[in-house]
């Protein structure tokens, strides 16, 4: 029992004092002149009110070199973050000088009283009470003390049903599956508490999910499926429904995107009509939602994580108390767990790893998106060689009209990893000279055939994203356009593809490399990275980026995992001056 209380005392401590820090660094740079917050890409200033419909409101402003991204949370504010007519709003659309909102907290008429001179700034919110009311709920109920921390500990040790193994195999006989999936949804589905998915990228592990979710549901289980975004909710749930519509299946919350392709969405529970729930069926929802009015005290027979290398144990622990047995589906190799407190190279440990290594895991060993070269690098380097490209996919290449560019070695399809060495020097969070050529290869991919929307950048820092974006406004002033592609950090990119995927850098400073080197070469910030791409991965910087030796280990094999990178690729060098 001290164990237990000592780890269930550690997470508190991890939870306040994440939350401490937050709000700390929050109110440090809300003290910050203006000027300041708006050079740093912190603040948007000279913001005026355009028009609201319902919550959401459409605003305009001069210039916006900001970090934010949509589904950031905002303050907008006339001088005061902290001010009590300040308002609280989610950033739904980011068009530049455009942005529209949706409101959150806070007197909208307000806003159109006095139409201009407003100021966005960084929002937050205190979501620590509902890790610390669940953390307390696992030490006081039956549920958490009888099944979830004796598996944390491992002093409770999950069983597989052979019956229902092999009845499971003999039901996915007639699927899509291949051998790995159908073992990975069979193990699952005869788990009597616990089981592990790993779905390297492109594996399908979001189809393995429906067909497990559809064996669980013929069977009159009641699934909750949760992630730690919407966003992965969202596709969880279209995938159930695409596989068979005869799911029930709705969506508990008010977050409503573009991505919410199902028509039942409820604000809670108790709105979902008593037929869908006569049998099985799937609830999809956040944990946090366990702990509210939305789901409070609804219990479940199988609780479905999805992205569980990004959940922590705090958030695993909120969605476990709904049910009591688990099913974890993620990658150690992807993104983890985002933290203030620990640095890159040190996250804190999520929900997938603390439970790894424990005998009952499943991996899915076929990507559908990579072909063979693109598949190598990242299979030698994090999968011990065993994720092998789909046949129908491994000889996959980029199809191009035959009109001419500049670019054409760059963008040649029998050449699928290329190395694009610039050869500047000293940038950090952002490179001009990056972003230009970046613009060039998408217009010379767009001029041989390539539609937008098969075109993804990935980037380091939110700087070079704007920066780009605001490029390539310039030479294609199409807001649709724009829209079709997608200019993100990593942490965006996950879980999407495209036929081509370029990455740019933007560091080209060896010394500020190494202090960041942490972040910038995190193995799994990498793996996600290059592994976006169909047919083509074009790596976009200079050879200035890893010229540095640092003497910290951890940070030397850093920068090896990213030589090993380039070193998987051809390699094209564009000296200084010589742009096309």
């Amino acid at each position: 029992m001290s164990d237990i209380a000592g780890l269930l005392e550690r997470l508190k401590h991890f939870v306040t004092a994440e939350a401490e820090t937050q709000y700390q660094t929050l109110l440090d740079q809300w003290s910050r002149s203006l000027s300041e917050r708006v050079a740093r890409g912190w603040a948007i200033e000279g913001i005026s009110f355009l028009s609201a419909k319902g919550h959401y409101i459409r605003l305009r402003c001069a210039r916006n070199d900001s970090r934010f991204r949509e589904g950031d949370l905002l303050i907008l504010h006339r001088g005061n973050p902290q001010d009590t007519n300040a308002l609280q709003v989610e950033l739904q659309y980011d068009g530049g000088t455009e942005l529209e909102v949706s409101l959150k907290d806070g007197n909208e008429l307000f806003l159109q009283e006095f139409p201009t001179g407003w100021i966005a700034d960084q929002g937050w919110f205190d979501s620590s009470s509902f890790y610390l009311s669940a953390l307390d709920a696992v030490a006081d109920t039956q549920r958490g003390r009888n099944i979830i921390l004796p598996l944390l500990q491992g002093n409770l040790i999950p069983r597989l049903d052979p019956a229902r193994y092999e009845r499971a195999l003999d039901r996915l006989k007639e699927t899509e599956l291949n051998s790995s999936q159908a073992e990975a949804v069979a193990q699952a589905y005869a788990a009597d508490l616990l089981h592990h998915i790993q779905g390297p990228p492109g594996t399908g592990k979001t189809l393995v999910l429906a067909h497990l979710v559809k064996l669980l549901t013929e069977d009159g289980q009641r699934v909750l499926v949760t992630a730690l975004t919407h966003r992965a909710i969202n596709n969880a749930l279209n995938k159930i429904n695409k596989l068979d519509e005869g799911i029930p299946v709705c969506k508990i919350g008010t977050e409503i995107t573009a991505d919410d392709l199902l028509p039942e969405n409820y604000r809670n529970f108790a709105s979902v009509p008593t037929e869908m729930l006569k049998a099985g069926y799937v609830i999809g929802a956040t944990p946090f939602a366990t702990q509210s009015k939305r789901l409070a005290g609804v219990e479940f027979d199988v609780v479905l994580f999805d992205e569980a290398s990004q959940v922590t144990l705090p958030l695993a622990i909120m969605g476990m108390l709904a049910g009591n047995k688990y099913i974890f589906i993620g990658d150690e190799n992807q993104l983890p767990p985002i933290s203030i407190l620990t640095s890159a190279a040190k996250p804190p440990d999520s929900i997938f790893t603390y439970l790894a290594g424990r005998g009952n895991t499943t991996m899915l060993d076929t990507t559908y998106r990579l072909n063979d070269v693109l598949t190598d690098w990242p299979s030698s380097t994090f999968y011990e060689g065993l994720l092998y490209a789909n046949d129908g996919n491994a000889s996959r290449r980029l199809k191009l009209s035959s009109t001419a560019t500049l670019w054409d070695d760059v963008i040649e399809p029998e050449s699928p990893a290329v190395f694009v060495d610039l050869c500047h020097r000293n940038t950090t969070v952002r490179s001009q000279t990056e972003a230009d050529v970046i613009v060039s290869l998408i217009q010379a991919l767009r001029k041989r055939g390539l539609p937008p929307e098969e075109i993804g950048v990935v980037v380091p820092y939110r700087a070079q994203s704007r920066l780009i974006r605001s490029l390539f406004r310039r030479v294609e002033p199409d807001e649709k356009i724009l829209g079709q592609l997608i200019v993100d950090t990593v942490e965006r990119m996950q879980g999407q593809e495209r036929e081509v995927v370029m990455v740019s850098f933007a560091t080209a400073s060896p010394v500020f490399a190494e202090q960041l080197a942490d972040f910038l070469f995190q193995p799994q910030r990498l793996n996600v990275a290059v592994t976006r791409p169909r047919s083509k991965l074009i790596l976009v910087g200079s050879h200035h980026l890893f010229s540095a030796e640092p003497v910290d280990r951890e940070k030397a094999a850093s920068f090896e995992l990213m030589r090993s990178l380039v070193a998987a690729c051809d390699q094209i060098t564009i000296p200084e001056g010589h742009l096309r």
